[in-house]
């Protein structure tokens, strides 16, 4: 396998987190999202993902190499080929819970505060620093809000019970991204608490920015 990411990029430190959950080795290829005006953007990581994201991993079958885009399908697709480690519970109506804790984070939090919405806001809408950082925080704190009460509800050691799932694998990344950018915690302390528990995860620790080949 081979995996196409960035090491501050949060949807590739998610498919990082699942990778090391389920003992998978796979090629680090760094695509660096900000150097040379973003190799996302480049012909042939186009012609790989048409979208210029990371992540994307390419695995292989009988029929040969076949390349998944979006972090949320790749982990997915590695818990159902590799079943080790399952990151969804066996219940329908539990797989449905932790599926929406996960999307509320990769499809409504993720995106607005998602590296090229920023470049879009400063670049092309005039937006300076002041509000662009007004603008991260607002979505952060929308989204923690939300997830807050769910881990409060659904919550034991982690985000679903006390076995990791798919929500933790998107709550450490959005965690470390809105430390990152400064956003106050305190109103959160289901999501600190499962981050710092989470963290002490040899999973989570190998798959944490600053431990990747292309941390700059």
């Amino acid at each position: 396998m081979k995996l196409y990411g960035y090491w501050r990029s949060s949807a590739a430190y998610r498919v990082r987190i699942a990778l090391n959950l389920k003992q998978l080795d796979a090629e680090q290829i760094s695509v660096h999202l900000v150097k040379n005006g973003g190799e996302q953007h480049s012909e042939d990581f186009v012609k790989l993902n048409p979208q210029h994201l990371v992540p994307a991993l390419v695995d292989s079958d009988e029929h040969g190499e076949f390349c998944i885009t979006q972090s949320l399908a790749i982990i997915e697709y590695l818990d159902e080929r590799y079943v080790q480690a399952g990151l969804l519970p066996q219940k329908a109506k539990d797989r449905a819970v932790v599926r929406a804790m996960a999307q509320l984070i990769a499809c409504e939090v993720h995106p607005l505060d998602n590296l090229r919405v920023l470049q879009y806001l400063v670049n092309e809408m005039d937006v300076n620093e002041d509000n662009k950082m007004k603008w991260y925080h607002h979505w952060i704190h929308i989204g923690f809000a939300a997830l807050e009460a769910q881990i409060a509800q659904f919550g034991g050691k982690y985000s679903f019970g006390d076995s990791v799932t798919l929500a933790d694998l998107c709550l450490v990344p959005q965690v470390y991204n809105a430390r990152r950018f400064n956003v106050d915690l305190a109103a959160y302390p289901n999501i600190v608490r499962v981050d710092a528990a989470l963290n002490e995860l040899e999973a989570f620790k190998l798959a944490a920015p600053e431990a990747q080949h292309d941390a700059t």
